[in-house]
Formats: structure tokens, sequence, C-alpha cells
């Protein structure tokens, strides 16, 4: 195993800490035995999604719609009240848009599971093989030495005369700190 810090071959696997950097490598051997994951991870994440979302208002909305519209005046007609059968169809319709306007204007929407197994990488995918009009690497892309020269008399400059060096500005400060103080 490799400190994945700073990448020093460790002796054994049960090593606590790396011996270059002193990285804590306990959670990383865990990780390495694991295939990548680690089985900690999908206990927590059990049981703790939450009630009220977005998809469970939906589906409230769409039983609650199918009771008080299709069913209950479907019953109320069977049963010989036809004039009656109305009212909870029109309760219906209304309290179902309530609903589904209150889930899906107010209610958060339903989280997504972590990636608890991640996928492994077992190398370059068939479908990127190298084709054959092209070439690994592109094409040279670079300048021929004959297109250079010396440099043509006056047409060049000195770098050092573009800017003054580090220590001549800070001579110049503190000469002119002396001439304050005096």
């Amino acid at each position: 195993m490799h400190c994945p810090s700073c990448g020093q071959q460790q002796v054994s696997q049960e090593t606590k800490f790396c011996s270059r950097c002193g990285m804590p490598l306990s959670l990383v051997s865990e990780v390495v035995a694991n295939g990548g994951f680690l089985p900690q991870l999908a206990e927590l994440h059990k049981g703790k999604q939450p009630f009220l979302t977005r998809k469970n208002g939906v589906i409230f909305s769409l039983i609650w719609f199918v009771i008080w519209v299709m069913m209950l005046p479907a019953f109320i007609g069977l049963a010989g009240g036809e004039d009656a059968a109305a009212v909870p169809a029109i309760f219906g319709v209304f309290t179902t848009m309530i609903f589904l306007i209150a889930s899906l204007g107010f209610l958060k929407k339903t989280p997504k599971a972590p990636l608890l197994f991640p996928t492994t990488f077992t190398g370059v995918p068939e479908s990127f093989p190298a084709s054959p009009d092209r070439s690994a690497l592109p094409p040279v892309q670079s300048i021929p030495v004959s297109q250079y020269g010396p440099p043509q008399a006056g047409h060049w400059r000195d770098t050092n005369d573009l800017q003054p060096s580090v220590t001549e500005g800070t001579t110049k400060l503190l000469e002119k700190d002396d001439r304050r103080t005096q």
C-alpha cells in the first residue's frame, strides 16, 4: 500500500501512520480491503428517508383523487343518492388540486441515495481504441531551429535593464529611510 498523500510505500498493510508524512492510514487500509468503499456508510443511510417529500405528496394527491372523485361518488350513486354524488366529486377535485400544488410548491425533493458501491476502474474501455487514421500523439508543432538566428545589432534588449533588481530596490528604500531619520 502507498500513502495517498506523499506516495511513500508502506512496509505493512497494518501500518497506522505514514512513515514519511505522518498521515493516518488506518481508514485507507480499510477502504482498500473493502474494494473502495466503507460498509459503515451503508448503515448510516438506512431508514433516514424523510416522509414529507414531493414524491409522497404527489402519490397522496393521486390516491386522494381516486377515492374522492372516482370511488366515493360511485358508491353513493349505487346507494341511490345520484344527486348527492356530485358533492364528494367536486370536493375531491378541488382538494386534490390544493394538495398537488402544495406538495409541488412546498415539499422538498426526495434525496438521492448516495453511491455506496463505486464502480471500479478496469482499464481503458474498448469503445476508445486508437483509430487507425490518428496516432497516439498529436502532430509535432515546433519551429525549426533554422528560423532562429542571432539578434541583429541594435535589435535586442538586455532583460536586466527592464526591471531593477531586488537588492537595488531595497537599497534605495533604505537610503530614503536614512534620509528621513537624519
